[in-house]
Formats: C-alpha cells, sequence, structure tokens
C-alpha cells in the first residue's frame, strides 16, 4: 500500500543539503546528519515523516537531481545520464533540528550484511564512508500513517528498517493512545529507548540465527491478544513482515480500510 495521497504534498519540494557529520548509534544503525541552507525550509510534521534521498553513485561525484513538477520528477530522473544519474532510495526523518542555515536532518541507515558478513547495500556503504560536506538531496514525500478519526487503539509492527518510522510515530501520538508496538531488531544493543503514550506497551524481539526477516515479529504478533476492531493497525518493513501482519490483523477482524502496511524492502 502505497501512502495516500492526501497525506503528500501536492507540491513536495526537492531540498540539496550536504554531510554534517556519520556516527554509529548502535551496532546495526549508522546514524548521518545532514545540514544546509535549503533545509530551513522543511516543514517537518513528525509521526512517519519520509523522503527520497539521492546520493552520488560515486565518492566526489557531483550531484545530479532531477526537476519536480507538481509530484512528477521519476522521468526527469530516468533522463539524467546513467553515469551521473544518482542513487535513490527512501527513507524516513529519524530527526529534525530547526536553525536556520544550520538546520540539520538525521537519518538512520541500517547496516545490513550479505551471507559473507560484508557490509551490503548503496546507503549503507555510503553511510558509513561518507565524509563530512559530500553532497545529497531529499524530496519531500509526507507520511503515511493514516489513523482514523476516533481510532484510540493503535498496534504498531516494524523491523529494523521501520524503527525511525515507529519512534516519530510513538512520539507525535496524543497521549490518550493506547495499544502495542512490537520492534524486531537485530540485537538487544538496537533497542533505542522510545518517547510513548503510557496506554502503549512496547516489545523488542530479536530474531534467532538464520531466521527469516521479520519472522519474529510476526511470531510475536500472533500471540498477542487480538486487534480491536475499531483499533488502527500499521506494519511497514521487510515485504512478508509488512504483508503477514495485515493478514494477522483481517483474520481477527479489523477492516482493511483501517490497516497500512508498507513493504520497504525485500530480503
Amino acid at each position: 500500500m502505497g501512502a495516500p495521497s492526501r497525506l503528500m504534498p501536492t507540491s513536495p519540494r526537492l531540498f540539496r543539503a550536504s554531510v554534517a557529520r556519520s556516527e554509529r548509534i548502535s551496532e546495526s544503525f549508522q546514524r548521518v546528519t545532514l545540514t544546509g541552507p535549503e533545509l530551513s525550509g522543511f516543514q517537518w510534521i513528525g509521526f512517519d515523516h519520509w523522503f527520497r534521498l539521492f546520493i552520488p553513485l560515486t565518492a566526489g561525484q557531483g550531484l545530479v537531481l532531477p526537476t519536480v513538477k507538481g509530484r512528477s520528477w521519476w522521468r526527469s530522473y530516468l533522463a539524467i545520464p546513467k553515469a551521473s544519474r544518482p542513487h535513490c532510495a527512501n527513507y524516513t526523518v529519524a530527526d529534525f533540528r530547526p536553525a536556520g542555515d544550520q538546520s540539520e536532518l538525521d537519518i538512520d541507515v541500517v547496516l545490513h550484511r550479505d551471507a559473507a558478513g560484508q557490509l551490503a547495500g548503496r546507503v549503507a556503504i555510503w553511510a558509513v564512508g561518507v565524509e563530512p560536506g559530500w553532497p545529497a538531496g531529499l524530496l519531500d514525500q509526507g507520511i503515511m500513517f493514516d489513523r482514523p478519526d476516533g481510532a484510540d487503539s493503535v498496534h504498531l509492527v516494524s523491523d529494523a528498517t521501520g524503527l525511525p518510522a515507529l519512534r516519530g510515530i510513538t512520539a507525535s501520538l496524543p497521549s490518550s493512545v493506547r495499544g502495542t508496538a512490537i520492534l524486531e531488531v537485530p540485537t538487544p544493543d538496537d533497542s533505542v529507548s522510545l518517547r510513548v503514550p503510557a496506554g502503549l506497551a512496547i516489545s523488542w524481539v530479536h530474531p534467532a540465527p538464520g531466521q527469516a526477516p521479520g519472522a519474529a515479529a510476526l511470531a510475536w504478533l500472533e500471540g498477542a491478544p487480538p486487534a480491536d476492531p475499531e483499533a488502527y493497525g500499521f506494519a511497514v518493513g521487510v515485504s512478508a513482515l509488512a504483508a503477514g501482519a495485515r493478514r494477522i490483523w483481517r483474520r481477527q477482524g479489523l477492516p482493511k480500510s483501517r490497516i497500512t502496511f508498507v513493504g520497504y524492502w525485500k530480503p
């Protein structure tokens, strides 16, 4: 399921920025902080506010960005010659600190590894090796979290790639909201502190060696009390987790209109 169009900017803005710093914040996460004068115009709305990240293909390469007209940018992006076309990936704002020309935006990147234990994924490799001053671009895309009016009970499920989204959502929810949040992260070191309403119970789960991504979270969800049909379910992360959570909630009687599920990636 994509972001509901009503939650997306009708004329999303494309921002140029540069890397301020990059640091390891846990065993499985690298945080890249972007800055630059243009970010003073970024209107962060909390929740799972996401964007398209553009980075050069190689170190030291200039950044060529597509032209954005209304919500259209993809054709312009494909028109950029392959040798200079930037890599594009979707990320959630981990934090934003407005400060005029010194505004900063954090991106938390999961450090996936291949079967040989080597760092995998262009953005992960970029995040670990990036240096201050390197260019980046981001295209504002709004939010996907779409809690219906009157839904005071929410159920959240994600793997590590959805952690920034869930952290933003729990911090943005009204204090009266109750429910559950299940977060699957690779190690206990990745279980960060969250700001949550008092009535929202957090469950951190960790996959067993060799267990498929998302399987531990789904097993936990299967054993949880059934969702209230008047609740709202939000599941993001690996595609199998997002789709699996939706199936469980539908089986429990939660209407599909009260479920948002988004597959961020596939193994």
